[in-house]
């Protein structure tokens, strides 16, 4: 296998990273800087602890800026390399120009920290490879507990970091394992999926059905492909997988400094060591790619969540404080993050560091290598970006606006080069926006370009409105309507569908499911092993439903209910089908312990709702007539009697603008025609919600000749010990034209 074949994911990309050749006698480091003026690849046969075993000096093409030297492989054994081969780059430039008496722990050549250009070269920090493909280990460790010998300026700039730093590792093609069958991936539309948000490590962490030593591992993942398929999930989007500092986490029983969900990227390439049973070098490679196969072969797709928007290089955070020089920092600043106009500061458009500046080509390229490697070398389906509005930013320094329109950015390339997949499903990718950021012009729910869905914040909030803030806060049945269809209003008029709305009512930066109906204000102060977690968002639209379980597991059932049966892409957290809490806390970035890991004793506990969820993705899975492909139009397109949609009152009147807009009114039902959706076996389906806090009595609407309504489920107290679910063949015949509904319940009918 040549160097191209095997990095076929980077073809057009000028092949940067550490390759074999085809015959394995040669390996090439090429690296991109267009302000250095010396870089230097330091050369390792450990991956950490260890002195360098040789350094050579990159040669660089100034028309690409692009740094490149091959090695011999002998050499590298005669040197005392003859196994794998671990790395790191040096690198100087305007701020500290090479000076021939260097040596690591001097400042010989040093001018300034960082100069009006942007420069912060320090050659006394070693820099991990934005293209490495698997890294050694994160930068803090049990040698190595705080990352202040990372930084530059006055205290740290002559610390030397060449044997703590995180270092490259260069694989070759056997080492990585199988081939993904780019066949074997699963072609489902994505107006079909129903996805499970998870942290790959807390799904099986707590999971006594799993080996010991395989518990929060891509190995471990690959156990419970099968039990997410029973689930009805389709689809499982893990929280961050590329390389973060989490190694750290296990060694004090304390959430200071502990990052559990990886929103800190090190690299983009790196599958997370951490998550690996085999750390092995190519084990963590080898482990993913069978993980991957392992949910393909159930059916499932993978999503990862991607963060392109900072780095775990961080921000300055201080005067005198030039931040971490990790990676890309050291190698070429002002190419990789977007400053302040004087060159000195970072701007920052995601609150929590500087901006990557992915208006500029080479970051654009970047990323878009990193996701064509995790298509189509590691296997991936789909991807969720976090804060991406900031890959829509046009400026490079000194400002934030977003333009969906610019073809070369990664919001547009990423669409057309991946590509996106079909709306009648095919080979492709998913593409998901969180879209929202921080600061003017960084809220865009609805304005991503054609291809991309988006978590749909406004019907989180519409629906967490209705459930939880009667007569607080007003919600209109127009609002409810058009959030249960499909939010036309935010997709429609840029020729987007019902799909591209991800609808959910709990994400992993909130509350779960549970707890949106349990607690009125975030529990983060609580102490170690529930807490405690700083931040975490203080406008939860939540409330207590009382001391009375039973009203908070209804609720939680209603919610539930009203996701599965609505129009558009539904989204729950991992173990909210089995009413999982996290006693209150909202922000369990750095809780990583059993008190936030998923318990699945909870569905025994909760063998009811366990089954009730269940059922009820079942039942979406069952009836296309809840994932249409298009709007509802409101008309009877094939002359049955019945529109393709009817908003419906208590008394079976079809519902008026002065109803829909009466914020008086919290009864509203639809009646979908399933008979125009190809493949569903059913007349109608007729779901009621009641929003009051008593009971309603509902008339039914009339049927067809000769059909009839059957009861499927009611989220009411009264039904949960029959699961608040009938079986398919079981559903109960109704014999009267009316219906009492619970207050905040939901009633699902079919007509047959």
């Amino acid at each position: 296998m040549d160097a191209v074949a095997y990095r076929a994911w980077a073809v057009g990309s000028q092949g940067l990273g550490a390759t074999f050749d085809a015959d394995e006698t040669h390996v090439t480091f090429r690296v991109y800087s267009s302000s250095a003026t010396r870089i230097e690849v330091w050369l390792y046969d450990q991956p950490a602890g260890s002195s360098e075993k040789a350094s050579v000096a990159l040669d660089v093409d100034p028309q690409t800026g692009i740094w490149s030297k091959t090695i011999a492989a002998a050499d590298l054994a005669a040197k005392g390399i003859a196994g794998t081969i671990y790395y790191d780059y040096r690198a100087w430039g305007p701020n500290w120009p090479f000076d021939p008496a260097w040596k690591p722990g001097s400042t010989a050549g040093f001018i300034k920290d960082v100069d009006d250009a942007g420069n912060r070269f320090d050659p006394n920090k070693t820099l991990l490879d934005p293209y490495a493909l698997e890294v050694s280990h994160d930068p803090k460790t049990t040698q190595q507990p705080t990352d202040e010998i990372y930084c530059s300026g006055t205290q740290e700039r002559a610390v030397d970091t060449g044997q703590q730093a995180s270092r490259g590792i260069v694989l070759k093609p056997e080492d990585v394992g199988l081939t993904i069958d780019a066949s074997a991936k699963p072609t489902r539309p994505f107006k079909d999926e129903i996805i499970y948000e998870v942290h790959l490590r807390g799904l099986t962490k707590n999971d006594p059905s799993v080996a010991t030593g395989q518990r929060g591992t891509y190995s471990g993942a690959a156990q419970k492909a099968a039990y997410l398929k029973s689930l009805g999930i389709t689809a499982v989007e893990f929280l961050p997988l590329q390389e973060s500092q989490n190694d750290t986490n296990d060694l004090k029983e304390s959430t200071d400094g502990v990052n559990y969900w990886g929103y800190d990227p090190e690299n983009y390439f790196a599958p997370d060591r951490h998550y690996a049973a085999d750390q092995s070098p190519g084990g963590p490679t080898r482990e993913f790619k069978a993980m991957v196969k392992a949910f393909h072969d159930q059916g499932l797709k993978i999503y990862v969540d991607m963060v392109y928007n900072h780095t775990a290089e961080g921000d300055v955070d201080a005067p005198g404080d030039i931040g971490r020089l990790l990676s890309w920092r050291g190698l070429d600043n002002a190419t990789y993050y977007e400053l302040t106009t004087d060159h000195h500061h970072y701007w920052n458009n995601n609150g929590v560091g500087a901006n990557v500046n992915t208006a500029s080509p080479v970051v654009r390229q970047e990323i878009m290598d990193a996701l064509a490697y995790w298509k189509d070398a590691l296997g991936v389906d789909g991807f969720r970006f976090d804060l991406a509005p900031v890959l829509g930013n046009t400026f490079t320094e000194g400002g934030f606006r977003f333009d969906k329109l610019n073809a070369n950015n990664v919001l547009n390339r990423a669409v057309r080069e991946l590509p996106v997949r079909p709306a009648g499903g095919g080979a492709g990718v998913d593409l998901i926006a969180e879209p929202w950021g921080i600061g003017d012009g960084t809220f865009q729910l609805g304005g991503f370009p054609s291809g991309w869905a988006e978590w749909n914040g406004f019907f989180r909030d519409s629906i967490r409105t209705s459930q939880n803030k009667l007569n607080v806060a007003k919600t209109v049945p127009a609002e409810l309507a058009t959030r249960f269809a499909g939010s036309s209003d935010l997709f429609q008029s840029n020729g987007r569908k019902p799909w591209h709305s991800v609808n959910f009512l709990v994400a992993h930066d909130g509350f779960t499911l549970r707890d949106l109906y349990s607690y009125n204000n975030k529990q983060n102060n609580q102490p170690y092993p529930f807490g405690p977690s700083d931040g975490g968002s203080d406008n939860n639209i939540s409330w207590d439903h009382g001391d009375d379980s039973a009203a908070q597991r209804q609720a939680a059932r209603t919610g539930l209910a009203i996701l599965m049966l609505s129009a558009g892409v539904p989204m729950i957290t991992g173990g909210d089908e089995m009413y999982r809490t996290q006693f209150g806390d909202n922000n369990t970035y750095n809780l990583d312990t059993d008190k936030n890991w998923l318990d699945y004793s909870n569905a025994q506990t909760f063998a009811s709702f366990f089954h009730f969820s269940t059922k009820l993705m079942a039942f979406r899975d069952a009836h296309p007539a809840l994932r249409p492909a298009e709007f509802f139009k409101g008309t009877d397109s094939n002359n049955n009697g019945l529109k393709d949609i009817t908003w419906l009152r208590n008394d079976a009147v079809e519902a008026d603008a002065a109803y829909l807009n009466d914020p008086g009114n919290h009864f509203l039902a639809y009646r979908i025609d399933c008979t125009e959706s190809a493949g569903d076996s059913l007349v109608s389906i007729y779901v009621a919600y009641n929003g009051w806090s008593d009971w309603v009595t509902a008339s039914l609407p009339a049927n067809l000749p000769g059909k009839h309504w059957y009861r499927v489920a009611d989220t009411a107290n009264w039904m949960e010990s029959r699961d608040n679910f009938n079986a398919p063949g079981k559903e109960e015949l109704l014999t009267s034209n009316s219906y009492a509904l619970a207050g905040r319940s939901v009633l699902l009918l079919i007509e047959k």
